[in-house]
């Protein structure tokens, strides 16, 4: 259906959504949320989003300092316990693959309260578990909610924030997400793991509850065809004095050129015209997981255990780095722009792995060992870090500028699930790799990073400063 926009849409300048354009059902909309007619809508709107990002941080992290406590509660084996701590991944592995078609169908909001809606009950499910089985269901549960989410709020970020602020918006996501995961390990320590679970709650209430206060994606109501409910939308998030009708015009000129194309089915998105942007995507992911993030966060106090530093004191120098640095990298994107985040973020990660291959090479041919726990407290907050100002976000923000909205649903499951998949695989693997050899471990991931900045240096485009459809149509062209 070709998207027609009247009024003074047309006409250059807008004085606010009128009733005639918005109907009585968009009437309503705007009515209700009058209050927030203001540029501080898309913060407002993104502070409610990334509550699925505190929420999928909270997941990450409750497993680790309630290990003890449930183990001896529930009377867990360590494979019992493991299968509950690892089956989170899996859980989050089906929520990607099913993530992008659901925000297809019933919007990105709608999406977000599917996946709240699984974190509540397998919240619920966790905390009145008497044995293993509800306990991995309620995991498994969570780790669902937590798949859809990894996608749907970069993606609904990106589609509602103006070009010139989407990179600062779209990181606080990957904040968020290291916020929520500290959170669950300070409380973790002075809760009891069925009160953690409750904790668990807060996020996913507080996000159902502004749901009703924030307007759909207005790129996904255009793609829908609802073109009043796009404008309106639009104009909420502008605020209502603000003139939309470039922006508008913008939008719909791409979606009607996308709705001249046939809709991709799976095996299309590996077609010469999407080719590209799948590559960037899935080729991030790659970058970002196998790198060693998981094995090096999930292990890190074994981790200075095994160099001999100690590990509480470690982990917390970890931790606080870790955030501390994703909130300067979200302060930079918009500035620095994304590849030369990444190209930093790349080098950093190389040197961290080298200098921590160095410690442990150090203790294995008993070389140095008064060095050793200096050098691999240095290679592991420099590793962080640098994760931290780029790996971490920009990935995630690349994938959520760079797919056409048509492709978006498809091509962004593809991606999340890659993640996902990466993450399951160095969380497994790492263990085994230390034990064939701690600074081979290290040097292998030093050699994957070096590739990955290859890969940004070759295939990822810079994004920052330009419009959804200006990015999508130069990459897709």
């Amino acid at each position: 259906m070709k998207m027609e926009i009247k009024g003074d849409v047309e006409g250059g300048k807008h004085k606010g959504v009128r009733e005639p354009l918005i109907g009585e059902k968009n009437k309503q909309l705007v009515n209700e949320t009058k209050d927030y007619h203001h540029p501080w809508m898309v913060y407002f709107t993104t502070f409610i989003a990334v509550c699925g990002s505190f929420e999928f941080g909270v997941c990450v992290g409750y497993s680790s300092p309630t290990q003890d406590a449930i183990r001896k509660d529930l009377s867990l084996s360590l494979a019992e316990y493991s299968l509950f701590g690892s089956i989170l991944t899996f859980g989050a592995m089906i929520g990607a693959i099913t993530s992008g078609p659901i925000a297809d169908l019933v919007g990105r909001k709608g999406a977000m309260r599917v996946s709240s809606a699984f974190c509540i009950a397998g919240w619920l499910v966790i905390y009145f578990s008497k044995g293993p089985i509800p306990l991995d269901i309620g995991r498994l549960a969570t780790g669902y909610g937590m798949g859809v989410f990894s996608y749907v709020v970069p993606v609904f970020i990106a589609e509602i924030a103006p070009k010139e602020r989407r990179g600062v918006l779209t990181t606080l996501n990957q904040f968020m997400i290291v916020i929520g995961g500290s959170t669950a390990f300070i409380f973790g320590t002075i809760l009891s793991w069925r009160a953690l679970s409750i904790i668990g709650l807060i996020p996913t209430a507080v996000l159902l509850l502004g749901l009703f206060f924030i307007p759909e994606s207005p790129r996904w109501l255009a793609k829908r065809g609802l073109t009043k409910d796009f404008v309106a939308a639009l104009q909420i998030l502008h605020g209502k004095d603000a003139d939309i009708s470039q922006e508008a015009k913008e939008i719909q000129d791409y979606i009607t050129s996308l709705e001249q194309l046939a809709k991709p089915k799976v095996l299309d998105l590996f077609q010469k015209r999407y080719l590209r942007s799948l590559t960037i995507g899935v080729g991030l992911m790659v970058c970002q997981q196998f790198g060693g993030i998981n094995g090096v966060g999930f292990y890190a106090s074994s981790i200075f255990d095994l160099a001999g530093f100690p590990s509480v004191t470690g982990t917390i120098l970890f931790a606080i780095l870790q955030i501390v640095i994703t909130g300067v990298g979200a302060a930079l994107i918009d500035k620095a722009g994304r590849k030369p985040l990444l190209l930093v973020s790349g080098s950093g990660l190389v040197t961290g792995s080298i200098f921590t291959a160095v410690a442990f090479y150090l203790k294995a041919h008993d070389l140095g060992v008064g060095a050793v726990p200096a050098l691999a407290l240095a290679g592991l907050l420099v590793y962080i870090g640098s994760f931290a100002i780029g790996m971490g976000a920009v990935p995630w923000v690349v994938m959520s500028e760079i797919f056409p909205v048509n492709i978006k649903g498809q091509a962004g499951s593809i991606a999340t699930l890659v993640n996902w998949f990466g993450a399951w695989l160095c969380s497994y693997t790492f263990n085994f790799l230390m034990s064939w050899s701690s600074y081979g471990t290290f040097i292998l991931y030093a050699a994957i990073n070096a590739l990955a900045i290859l890969f940004i240096v070759v295939a990822v485009p810079e994004t920052k400063g330009k419009s959804l459809e200006q990015l999508q149509a130069a990459i897709n062209a």
